[in-house]
């Protein structure tokens, strides 16, 4: 009786004791999938909230060429909301064609600077100013703009001096600077890199319907509607212009961080593109 005793206690003790380590393992196992998911149910959420707060609110972007100097300058980066003129299918990651028109779309005010698709390029992103609304007339005469027969007020400002705006090369420049006042008080500044430039002179362009008339502040140095992007439909529209949020020298990378210390223009951080930003 003691052997069946002892017996049934060593086997009854062996028996619990690979019991638990069967169930450490398995509730390990159980904890390290569980984990694994968690990670990738939190992965997959931020990619959601990055996508919608993208494709609704605000999308980043960095501007590589000087047609808008001096107002942005190559290697600034900058928010531009999605929300101001509403949706079209160009609001969309890769901007496939579900639908056209906008949905609720209001039209961008004169002066606004915009982030647009243009009409034979659809696939590249533009920055420009809003110059001429449906209906405009819109001229240059000797390097000055005219709204509706209306010469839109100026004043001369200091030179700019730096990277030459005018040449694809970044030795320093010094070029003429102007203030434009639109009617409706917005004030900018603008580049004149030359007398009696290509675009200093047009013939009257009369805005369609349903769309809207770009102009580079970098006058002579800007592929914009007095060229070959032309009247720029409503539904090409991305968004405005709101927020420097980041900005190194020409010629620097953002990712080199490790030259952030001289690269960076601290200045221009947080500098406001379009005040106030909820319009």
């Amino acid at each position: 009786m003691k052997a069946r005793f002892f017996g049934p206690s060593r086997h009854v003790r062996v028996g619990v004791g690979t019991g638990i380590g069967k169930a450490i393992r398995v509730t390990s196992i159980k904890k390290a999938q569980g984990g694994r998911g968690e990670t990738i149910r939190i992965v997959i959420h931020a990619l959601l909230i990055a996508l919608v707060i993208r494709t609704f609110l605000f999308q980043p972007f960095n501007i590589p060429s000087g047609s808008m100097k001096a107002t942005l300058l190559i290697g600034d980066y900058l928010f531009v909301s999605k929300f101001s003129y509403g949706y079209s299918h160009f609001s969309l990651p890769f901007s496939p064609p579900l639908f056209s028109g906008r949905f609720f779309g209001s039209d961008p005010a004169r002066g606004d600077v915009v982030v647009f698709r243009p009409p034979k390029k659809e696939d590249t992103d533009f920055i420009k100013r809003v110059i001429g609304l449906p209906g405009d007339r819109i001229q240059m005469k000797d390097g000055r703009l005219f709204i509706n027969d209306v010469e839109v007020r100026r004043e001369r400002l200091s030179d700019f001096v730096g990277p030459n705006p005018c040449a694809s090369f970044l030795f320093p420049g010094r070029v003429k600077r102007w203030k434009e006042t639109l009617d409706n008080g917005v004030s900018y500044e603008t580049l004149d890199c030359e007398d009696n430039g290509k675009y200093d002179n047009t013939n009257v362009f009369t805005v369609p319907p349903g769309h809207f008339f770009m102009m580079g502040d970098n006058r002579d140095n800007s592929d914009d509607s007095r060229d070959s992007v032309g009247y720029v439909p409503r539904e090409n529209l991305i968004g405005r212009a709101q927020v420097i949020f980041f900005s190194v020298d020409e010629g620097e990378s953002a990712w080199t961080f490790w030259r952030w210390p001289i690269s960076v223009r601290w200045g221009r951080l947080f500098n406001i593109v379009r005040w106030p930003l909820c319009r």
